[in-house]
């Protein structure tokens, strides 16, 4: 059995990298290893990075489950929603490597990140939702109110205006871009960073100032279900 996420850990640092074919489709078996993953990541207690692969960060939900039936679409968001309210309160700092296009729940996992680097390119960041004949469910929409720029919260959320990642930038989904052989340097240096920080004040001041988005997020979840 092949793995889907691939946990690299060391002193400060824990890269998690999605594997899970062309597309990074977040699949319930993603779930159940990136899990395991973050469990490991919490109790060491370092800086995590998740990344993807050369060119695609995700492209959101695995379509056959999407398409299986509506109860079997509506468990994999949920799930994926809880996810998110995992990453945005996690005790370490969470950088997310963009490393190509990041729609849909790809894009969901860039807003519930501290730290968003993306690689320049010809690359499509934002969330397609609408696009494709799906409803905004509850929780997607409190967290793009609640990381996006307000100007481009209509053009994301009911429009799915996609971005280049340097529009992507604007929009609140990237917070800095670099070209893609600087990567891997721009990744280490921003670990640096945020290694040297207290992680137990880190921790607490991102549980104060999402206490409003997390409350909402998780009572967004319950709606959805």
């Amino acid at each position: 059995m092949s793995q889907l996420v691939d946990l690299n850990l060391s002193e400060k640092v824990a890269v998690i990298t999605l594997q899970n074919g062309k597309v990074n489709a977040i699949s319930h078996a993603l779930l159940d290893e990136l899990n395991a993953a973050l469990d490991k990541v919490e109790e060491a207690g370092v800086v995590l990075v998740i990344k993807g692969q050369a060119g695609m960060f995700s492209a959101g939900y695995d379509l056959a489950t999407m398409k299986e039936s509506p109860e079997a679409a509506k468990k994999l968001v949920q799930r994926g929603s809880s996810l998110t309210l995992r990453l945005l309160a996690f005790p370490t700092p969470v950088i997310a490597a963009c490393t190509g296009h990041a729609v849909a729940k790809g894009a969901f996992i860039l807003l519930a990140s501290d730290y968003r680097l993306g690689v320049d390119g010809d690359f499509k960041i934002g969330l397609n939702e609408v696009a494709i004949g799906m409803t905004m469910h509850h929780a997607g929409i409190e967290l793009a109110k609640g990381r996006l720029a307000p100007v481009y919260f209509n053009r994301s959320v009911l429009c799915a205006e996609m971005y280049s990642p340097e529009h992507a930038v604007d929009a609140g989904f990237l917070d800095r871009i670099v070209p893609a052989e600087a990567m891997d340097v721009a990744i280490e240096q921003i670990v640096n960073f945020m290694s040297q920080l207290n992680m137990k004040a880190h921790h607490q001041t991102k549980l104060k100032a999402r206490k409003p988005l997390l409350e909402s997020l998780a009572n967004a979840i319950e709606l959805d279900a």
